[in-house]
C-alpha cells in the first residue's frame, strides 16, 4: 500500500475540486487547473476532505494511488498558493533582462539568448544575477526553470552557470592545486 496515497488532503477555503468524466477539475483564487484520472484509481471528496484509494492490490493501482494523491495535493496547493523557483545566474558579464514574457539572457555566448515564458508562468528579475519564477502549475513551474538552467549549467571549477537559488555546488580543485602535492 502506498504510504503517500494513503494521507487524505485537506481543501482549503475558496478551492472547488470537481470529478467529470474521468477529469479532476480544481479551481481556486489564483486560477484553474485540470488533471485526466486514470482508472486504477478511485477518488472520493467528502466535504472539504479528498482520498485516494486503489482500484485493487495490484503493484501498479498502488503506484498510482500515490502519484494521484500527490498531483491532486499540487494542484490545490498550486491554485490556493502557487509555486515559485528562483534562479541565480553566477559569472563575469552573465545577467538575465525581461520585457513582457521575453526573458533575455546574456550567458557568455556569442549571442544573447531569447527565452518565450509559456503562458501561466511569470518572472520577476529583482536584479541582473537573480531571476524568480511562479505559477499555479507546478510542473510547468520546474520545467521552465530546467530548461533555463539547462542553457548554462554550473560547472565546479570556477561555479559560472545558471543554478537554483538552494542548489549547491560541489566545487573541485583546479590543476595547480594538485600539482602542489
Amino acid at each position: 500500500m502506498s504510504r503517500i496515497g494513503k494521507l487524505p488532503i485537506t481543501v482549503p477555503q475558496g478551492v472547488k475540486i470537481a470529478v467529470t468524466d474521468g477529469v479532476i477539475h480544481v479551481e481556486g483564487p489564483k486560477g484553474k487547473l485540470n488533471c485526466p484520472t486514470r482508472p486504477e484509481v478511485v477518488l472520493t471528496i467528502e466535504g472539504s476532505v479528498v482520498k485516494v484509494a486503489p482500484k485493487d492490490e495490484s503493484k501498479e493501482s498502488n503506484a498510482f494511488q500515490g502519484l494521484y494523491r500527490q498531483l491532486i495535493n499540487n494542484m490545490v496547493l498550486g491554485v490556493s498558493k502557487g509555486f515559485s523557483r528562483t534562479l541565480l545566474i553566477n559569472g563575469v558579464g552573465y545577467r538575465a533582462d525581461l520585457k513582457g514574457n521575453l526573458l533575455t539572457l546574456n550567458l557568455g555566448y556569442s549571442v544573447m539568448i531569447e527565452v518565450v515564458l509559456p503562458q501561466g508562468i511569470t518572472a520577476v528579475v529583482e536584479n541582473p544575477n537573480k531571476v524568480t519564477f511562479s505559477g499555479i502549475d507546478k510542473q510547468l513551474v520546474g520545467q521552465t526553470c530546467a530548461e533555463i538552467r539547462s542553457l548554462r549549467g554550473p560547472e565546479p571549477y570556477k561555479g559560472k552557470g545558471i543554478r537554483y537559488d538552494n542548489e549547491v555546488i560541489r566545487r573541485k580543485a583546479g590543476k595547480t592545486a594538485s600539482a602542489k602535492k
